[in-house]
Formats: C-alpha cells, structure tokens, sequence
C-alpha cells in the first residue's frame, strides 16, 4: 500500500500532453518510470486503483465534456520529470493528467471549462488516495501553455489576468505551489512571436510567490533542431525538459 505521496496535476496544453517521437536522428525514447516513484490516478477512465506511472502519461484520460484529446498523447515530460523529483525527494508522485492541445488560458478559467475538469479530477484522487489510507504530503501543479495565446497575440497583461484567475483557484483547491515550464518558439511558417506570453511567464515566476519557475529550456530547442513540427518536440526534448523541471521542482520541495 502506498502511504504517502505527493500529488502533482500535470497541467496545461499539447506540450504538457506530449507529443513526442522518436527519429533515426532523435532515437531517444521516453523513459521507463523509477519504480515506486510514480503513479497516475486515472480520475475518468480507471478511478478505483493506481497505475504505475508510464508513458503515453494520461492517454486515456478522455472526458467528451472536459478535456478530451483521445489518439494524441504520444510521449510526454511526465516520466522524466517524476524520476527526477523522486530523485530529490524520495517520496512518491501521484500524477493526475489535465491537459489539452490548442487550449488557450480562456478554457482555463473554472467555467465549466477545462479548468473546472482539472479540479474534478484533482478532487477525486484526492478522495481516493484518502479512502485508500495515503497521507497526501503536498499537492502541487505542473503547468505548461501558453502557445495557441501566441498564435491568437493574446496581449500578455490580458494572458497575466487571466492567469492568475486560474492561480487563484488552484490555490483555493489546495495546490501548494505551481511550478512553472514556459513556452517554447514558433517553428511555422505564419511568424507567430511567443516572446511576449514567454516573458510575461518569466515575470510572473519572478513577482508571485505561489509561482515558481522550473524550467525555461523549450525556446532553446528551435536552434537545436528538437522541434518535429511547428509546435512540438521529439522526445528527446521532452525528456530534457522534464529532468530540468523535476530536479528544481524536487529541490525546491525538500527546501521546504
């Protein structure tokens, strides 16, 4: 029986999803999860048990009325960010999968919404890890979006806005801290300019302490040819990316 955990809702939209592939190029696959280090509670499609944590990370987690992006989760920043943490901390992960491809901070807002999904499902691990006899030793959230709010040129105090509405009530539902993975760059051909959400998010993790960056690595992956599409990464990237966050995030939680 698992005792304690932290809990973690992996937020945001198709980078948190996970995209990822492997190439003759990028022949790194996703990792296989440290056993014992981390579980995912399935809050839609499986809410009686824990499953140990493996990529595709949440590709059942599909609600027609919620977030529900069924045959796209192909390899995610999940597994490789709960080896690290658990490296630092020692102390299980339970993963709840809440994040949707094309999603901007609109849909995030607790309006019925995906951001109303997430705390559903945030809720019913909760309850089941109680009625389980798990001691839950902190909830956390790991958010990345904020590309589709690049396309459209949400201005970015309109994105700060509307992001700490969702903050807010994350921290309402009892998330302790959200950590932080910023965008990435456009790799298309229509131009679009990330920099202004990116910075605003940098801003952000600087000035509000129930924010907390973990990784800012995705805008250097362009150059290094780690982008497969315009928006998304092979799996090498999203390996690097979660072993970034998951080593900050775990430091972070043994410091306090």
């Amino acid at each position: 029986m698992l005792t304690q955990c932290d809990l973690f809702l992996f937020a945001g939209q198709s980078n948190m999803a996970g995209r990822g592939v492997c190439t003759a190029r990028w022949p790194q696959g996703a990792p296989a999860c440290t056993p014992g280090a981390g579980y995912e509670y399935r809050a839609v499609s499986d809410p009686d048990c824990l499953h140990p944590l493996a990529e595709p990370f949440g590709a059942d987690e599909n609600d027609p009325a919620g977030i529900f992006e069924p045959g796209k989760k192909t390899g995610s920043l999940v597994a490789a960010f709960v080896n690290a943490c658990y490296a630092q901390t020692g102390v299980p992960v339970v993963g709840v999968s809440a994040s949707k491809g094309g999603a901007p901070i609109a849909v995030w807002q607790g309006r019925g919404d995906l951001l109303s999904d997430a705390l559903r499902r945030l809720e019913r691990a909760r309850r089941f890890l109680a009625g389980q006899g798990t001691t839950v030793r902190h909830c956390f959230a790991l958010w990345c979006q904020g590309e589709t709010d690049g396309d459209l040129a949400t201005p970015p105090q309109a994105y700060r806005a509307a992001f700490l509405a969702m903050l807010g009530q994350l921290l309402q539902a009892g998330v302790e801290m959200c950590f932080l993975i910023t965008i990435g760059a456009y790799n298309g051909p229509a131009g679009y300019d990330y920099a202004p959400i990116r910075q605003v998010q940098l801003e952000m993790a600087a000035q509000d302490p129930n924010l907390c960056l973990v990784c800012d690595d995705l805008h250097t992956m362009r150059g290094r040819g780690l982008m497969k599409d315009a928006y998304h990464y092979y799996q090498q990237a999203y390996n690097e990316v979660g072993t970034a966050a998951g080593t900050a995030a775990g430091a972070w939680i043994r410091g306090h």
